[in-house]
């Protein structure tokens, strides 16, 4: 800054006056200025607040390890063989349904579908030559896509079918006798303290609880009370993590006073503290934007004093609180987008998951038993596959949105679960791998000649994408390691780490 002056000039300033030299320059004085340390001291410390704040707030993607649904079925039903008989039938589903993965290709109606072989040898021909390929090959790159989907979706449901489990006293049970649900709240808790013990459970499990409404609330909190004081009695360690979901939430009260039970729970059941955690269900649209006009997702959230780490789309139940008809009540609504996006803005970088809604469609047979006639097979076929592409779409829009996680109601739509999820990661697998690889070396080079770069926004979400990708069994690692990362590099997940290592190597 200069000026000319013909003596000492005084500037005030903000918060005090500043003198500031002047210097000589023939018969005119040149005024020079340089903000000091202390001039600076108050707006960084403010900021310094201002970005701890935000950190805590926001800490960034979460990619550890998610289950990318939830399995909802009535408690009255649980045993702790539950979840091996489910997955069973998931994959005889599959494999009655589509037989093949040029069958299953067909039926979900993928790209290059029509122009796969049909005889056996053609096939099993078709899928050799893929064996020894680490991506999609040059001259069938559809159908190598198709065979790997159905392949790994295959060794999904033999491995480790359900990934997260709810034991349901909502919807999936519905109205019963106080005595009838007390009765099964007890022989639930029981059920649940033997699979933990005999080590059959998924990695995740929890309960569904009613609502907090005026009419459920007594019920709901006794289901809660009679579920883990009877589970405590058993004296096995509660599964960690442990949920309980809370369903159809309209006010931080009911948030609050759920919080609350659990914390005595946890103290007079011996339970760890913090080992509880919340899952809400957005369902209503008070719980969009609330009586006073604002966004009410994250009064929610707060209310649950840090134990909620999931909320839940509650597809039709949200489009029938916006007074749509239900014969236009779909999982693809724009009422139901806007909900998404509600729920993304408010959520996404924070420590709290955001998971989708369901498709009511069930992938189910209309003809039962075994001496099937060949129309009947045909119409059981048509059902089912319709069904199939129904919640295949279904889950695709949701993870174009940025939805990685959802629920499901039937072990029937299980395979389609996974198999969204892997064509997902596979069809963008080519693309990402590509541009990552040319991230890196441009990072590489841009370090070397001293420029600075600039796109480590892109590169970060195409690192996530590898993480997410392996993380839900779509990718292997070898696939990622193609970019030229290392394992360790991998494993790290900081784009911004692997720009330093290439600078420093």
């Amino acid at each position: 800054m200069q000026c000319e002056c013909d003596d000492r000039i005084t500037v005030w300033g903000r918060h005090k006056l500043l003198v500031l030299r002047a210097f000589r320059n023939g018969t005119k004085l040149v005024l020079t200025t340089r903000l000091t340390a202390d001039d600076l001291a108050p707006m960084l410390d403010n900021l310094a607040g201002a970005n701890r704040e935000f950190a805590e707030r926001y800490p960034g993607i979460n990619l550890d390890r998610i289950p990318i649904h939830t399995l909802y079925g009535g408690a009255h039903l649980f045993k702790k063989e539950t979840p091996a008989k489910l997955g069973g039938l998931a994959l005889r589903h599959l494999q009655t349904y589509a037989p093949d993965f040029t069958a299953f290709s067909r039926a979900l109606a993928l790209p290059g579908a029509a122009g796969l072989p049909k005889a056996p040898e053609e096939i099993d021909a078709l899928a050799g030559s893929f064996a020894d390929t680490d991506g999609p090959a040059v001259n069938h790159p559809e159908a190598w896509i198709a065979c790997a989907v159905y392949e790994r979706v295959l060794e999904k449901l033999g491995r480790e079918a359900i990934e997260d489990q709810r034991l349901d006293f909502e919807d999936g049970y519905g109205a019963r006798a106080d005595e009838e649900e007390d009765g099964h709240a007890i022989l639930a808790a029981k059920e649940l303290a033997a699979g933990v013990q005999a080590g059959c459970l998924p990695p995740f499990i929890g309960i569904r609880i009613k609502a907090l409404t005026e009419e459920a609330k007594a019920r709901s909190l006794r289901t809660l009370d009679l579920f883990l004081s009877t589970y405590a009695e058993q004296g096995v360690a509660l599964p960690s993590p442990f949920y309980v979901t809370l369903p159809k939430v309209t006010s931080r009260a009911q948030v609050e006073a759920l919080v609350s039970v659990i914390e005595m729970l946890e103290q007079r059941c011996g339970f760890p503290v913090g080992s509880i955690s919340v899952e809400l269900m957005i369902e209503t649209i008070q719980s969009i934007v609330n009586p006073s006009g604002e966004i009410g997702i994250p009064a929610l959230i707060n209310a649950g004093q840090g134990r909620v780490t999931s909320a839940i789309l509650g597809t039709f139940d949200y489009t029938a609180s916006c007074n749509i008809a239900s014969h236009y009540q779909d999982h693809k609504h724009l009422s139901a987008d806007f909900a998404r996006q509600m729920m993304q803005v408010c959520l996404t970088g924070t420590n709290v998951n955001i998971c989708d809604g369901i498709t009511n469609i069930m992938p189910i047979p209309p003809n039962k038993g075994e001496a099937l006639s060949p129309e009947e097979v045909e119409e059981n076929h048509r059902v089912v596959h319709a069904a199939w592409r129904e919640h295949f779409n279904n889950i695709l829009h949701s993870l174009r949105l940025g939805f990685y996680q959802s629920w499901d109601l039937n072990p029937a739509q299980l395979p389609l679960r996974y198999a969204a999820f892997y064509y997902f990661f596979l069809e963008g697998l080519e693309d990402a791998r590509s541009r990552l690889r040319t991230f890196i070396d441009q990072a590489a080079q841009a370090s070397m000649v001293g420029n600075t770069f600039d796109d480590a926004a892109s590169a970060q979400g195409l690192l996530n994408f590898f993480v997410n990708g392996i993380n839900c069994g779509a990718l292997k690692e070898e696939e990622a390691l193609a970019t030229g990362i290392t394992l360790e590099e991998l494993h790290g997940r900081s784009f911004q780490q692997i720009v330093i290592n290439r600078m420093n190597s």
